[in-house]
């Protein structure tokens, strides 16, 4: 089994694993603050129709996506700026949008392309080194900007009004907010997946939450979560030959549930309850 890790595919998806699985449970904290889980959710499958628009025009697939992505939460963002929309409303349309172009494209392709539903299932064990330098190259800059702007971005994730009454430019924060949520299921793609990305995004932050109170913990032990998740269900996958995306979301749902379970926060509430 050892001899496993000595092969260059296999470094390759571990090392994408790790940087998709920390880069999503960063950016998950602010997404489960906000309520956000929707715009994950819409944005993955507007990315995968940029996917699928590259393979069959022949041009950059990751170019593509991310250009769907960021035109998807921007279009968004501005609807919901402007008062016209509620922003579950306006995603969800754009959700349905972007997935119908999604599968006119797939359509429209003269044959099968395995490579199309590795996007859409997720196939880490593919990554080439080109893709693996993307995924870093994203990851970096993305993890950058929050760092550059984490006072901030927390800030607008806790209450976006009183930000604004404090001086923080919000409505900017908020956008960027937005841009890194698409970049960074733009990174994800290839690793879980079109459809399970937002899982990644959502459950290691969602796990976290029940076990700590404080911002900086919280935001420390969603990235553990998540990046050993991630590899870990990258282990499961080889060894046992089973899908990559679901090995890795299933294996996060596993230890969400079991947190939940062991919640500091759900045993002090049961406590007083006892005692009153």
């Amino acid at each position: 089994m050892l001899e496993l890790f000595t092969y260059d595919f296999m470094q390759r998806s571990l090392l994408a694993a790790a940087m998709v699985g920390g880069l999503c449970s960063v950016i998950g904290v602010f997404v489960v603050l906000r309520g956000l889980a929707f715009v994950g959710a819409g944005t993955s499958h507007a990315a995968f129709a940029g996917v699928a628009l590259g393979y069959l025009m022949g041009w950059p697939p990751l170019g593509l996506a991310i250009l769907f992505g960021l035109a998807t939460v921007w279009i968004t963002g501005w609807v919901e700026e402007r008062g016209r929309m509620k922003l579950d409303v306006s995603i969800g349309i754009l959700y349905t949008t972007t997935m119908a172009l999604a599968i006119l494209f797939i359509g429209l392709m003269k044959s099968y392309n395995a490579e199309v539903y590795g996007y859409l299932f997720g196939s880490v064990l593919s990554v080439t080194s080109e893709e693996l330098r993307v995924i870093g190259g994203l990851s970096v800059l993305v993890l950058g900007l929050i760092l550059l702007f984490s006072k901030e971005l927390y800030f607008i994730a806790f209450d976006q009004e009183m930000a604004e009454a404090s001086g923080v430019p919000a409505r900017r924060m908020f956008f960027l907010l937005l841009t890194l949520v698409a970049l960074t299921v733009v990174v994800s793609l290839k690793t879980v997946g079109a459809i399970l990305v937002f899982a990644m995004i959502l459950i290691p932050a969602s796990t976290a939450y029940q076990l700590t109170s404080s911002l900086m913990t919280l935001t420390l032990y969603s990235t553990i979560i998540g990046v050993t998740t991630a590899v870990a269900g990258v282990v499961i996958s080889a060894i046992w030959d089973v899908p990559s995306g679901p090995a890795i979301v299933l294996l996060a749902t596993t230890v969400f549930f079991i947190s939940v379970l062991f919640s500091p926060k759900r045993m002090k509430r049961a406590a007083h309850v006892h005692v009153h």
